[in-house]
């Protein structure tokens, strides 16, 4: 009789990947089904016999694919003067480019996610890269304003869909533990350094052709990701439901009101009725959406996620840690270029120093999470980005760079390779494979709306202090925003001692 097949070390199924550590691996088809153990398509076989290669290439296909959508919430960032030079934007419009992307990505990342768990992650993931790749193209042909901000909600339409599917197919394709570990630590680099390399992109392609030709780079990426996706990338089950569009609509428009509002009272003060009006339906909605959520059969936010106190820490954290780098990009770049006078390419080589102190840690996070534990790593990566932001937030006209800029970012890079593969972790931490999708929709919402809800508010702090566009005005302005950055960044550090780091010293007392 023929043994039934094992799967070694390294290999790669749709949804489990040996655990090396684990004496006597048994077959696939007696592997435990639960929280530790995603179930794959075929339980009663391995559908693939990979190896180390192909596991280190399934996360190359996911990475990249991801790279993209974190490339295009800062590429723009240094051609933002010639995007307001040749559109004709105000300085409270401009964030729009910003916001029209991160919101529609926002709200509708966990529709994006429902659509992984009905039809196939792999299949979903594909279809919405050949949709981010279009609506790159409609980016850099935009003729007029509406236009650029309409094609990059299309953007947010490919890239809400595309971000959870990556993530549902990384956490499927490698077990809980040292693999996933190591994976998620990849993929947590990617939107740290993406972020960061996006000013670079940005800056030289402004420099040399146009701000366009960023966004034009998009397709071709893509149809390669398109190839390889189709080749490699395993195909997840496809589980029975529907839709819940009620909840995805009072998501996005909730969300939308509420930025719409605080952007209003930039330009017209927070008792104007076209401010109120807004945040007075963005409030309802959002009050709605928990209500429909509670009672839907099939709910789009599975109100359990929250359940766990480490998770529902981890979002809280995540929608301010990123709403506070969001103010930090978009700030930071336009003063480099309006008060050291720098070209596009020199702005966004300006944050180097970031980048690289970035990536050094974010290759260490995975030997650091298993000497000190994940809250301790978290807890130093958030608190050492908050001194980082407010050194950086005393600038002026006059600020040296080296003392008053770099000598920052050493520290915000630093702060964030440490933090985000941990709060990625946590945000994703004993989720059930039912609630894959909606799990990593969630992670991903909460960072998409938390950058367009803060940008928004330190938009409008900024407007208070000044609205002209002379080198100190943004000076003035960006000092004030970095300001904002810093409280959030200092309320990140409160919830992560106040809901994670509690949580996990009382599992680890459980497990003595």
């Amino acid at each position: 009789m023929r043994a039934a097949p094992t799967c070694e070390a390294g290999d790669v199924r749709a949804g489990h990947v040996a655990d090396p550590s684990r004496p006597g691996n048994p077959p696939c088809a007696e592997r435990p089904r639960g929280h530790h153990a995603v179930p794959a398509t075929r339980p009663d076989r391995c559908e693939q016999r990979g190896s180390p290669a192909r596991s280190t290439l399934i996360l190359a296909i996911i990475c990249v694919s991801y790279f993209m959508v974190i490339l295009d919430n800062s590429i723009v960032f240094t051609g933002l003067p010639q995007i307001r030079s040749d559109m004709g934007f105000s300085e409270t419009g401009l964030s729009w480019i910003t916001n029209a992307y991160v919101l529609v990505f926002g709200g509708l990342l966990l529709l994006g996610a429902r659509a992984g768990d009905l039809f196939g992650h792999r299949r979903v993931f594909l279809l919405s890269l050949i949709a981010f790749s279009l609506a790159s193209l409609l980016v850099g042909a935009a003729q007029t304003a509406w236009w650029l901000i309409a094609a990059r909600a299309l953007q947010g339409v490919g890239a809400a869909v595309l971000a959870p599917s990556a993530l549902s197919l990384l956490t499927r394709s490698f077990a809980e533990g040292r693999s996933r570990n190591r994976a998620m630590a990849a993929y947590s680099a990617v939107a740290g350094l993406g972020a960061a390399f996006g000013l670079v992109v940005g800056g030289l392609v402004a420099d040399l052709v146009s701000w366009r030709a960023g966004f034009f780079l998009n397709v071709p990426i893509g149809i390669v990701m398109m190839v390889l996706a189709l080749r490699f990338l395993p195909e997840t089950d496809r589980r029975r439901g529907r839709f819940d569009i009620t909840g995805a609509l009072l998501a996005t428009l909730g969300s939308t009101a509420l930025v719409l509002g605080i952007v209003d009272a930039a330009d017209l003060g927070w008792t104007a009725s076209a401010t109120l009006l807004p945040l007075g339906a963005g409030a309802v909605m959002l009050g709605l959406f928990v209500q429909v959520e509670r009672r839907a059969a099939q709910p789009i936010v599975p109100l359990r996620l929250f359940a766990s106190r480490e998770r529902s820490g981890a979002y809280v954290t995540r929608m301010l840690y990123m709403g506070a780098m969001m103010g930090f990009f978009f700030f930071t770049a336009q003063f480099v270029q309006s008060v050291y006078h720098r070209t596009p390419l020199q702005a966004g080589l300006s944050f180097l120093p970031m980048t690289l102190v970035n990536f050094v840690f974010a290759v260490r996070v995975p030997r650091l999470l298993e000497r000190f534990g994940r809250p301790r790593v978290l807890a130093a990566g958030i608190a050492l980005t908050t001194v980082g932001m407010a050194w950086l937030s005393r600038l002026d006209l006059h600020t040296p760079y080296l003392t008053g800029v770099a000598l920052p970012m050493v520290l915000i890079g630093a702060g964030q390779g440490l933090a985000l593969a941990p709060l990625t972790s946590s945000g994703v931490d004993g989720v059930t494979p039912e609630d894959a999708g909606a799990g990593s929709g969630l992670v991903n919402t909460v960072h998409q709306v938390g950058s367009a809800l803060s940008l928004s508010i330190l938009t409008a702090v900024a407007a208070a202090v000044s609205t002209g566009h002379a080198a100190a005005d943004i000076a003035s302005r960006s000092g004030a925003a970095l300001t904002g950055s810093t409280v959030l960044l200092a309320l990140a550090v409160v919830a992560v001692l106040t809901l994670i780091v509690p949580v996990r010293a009382t599992r680890n007392e459980r497990s003595l």
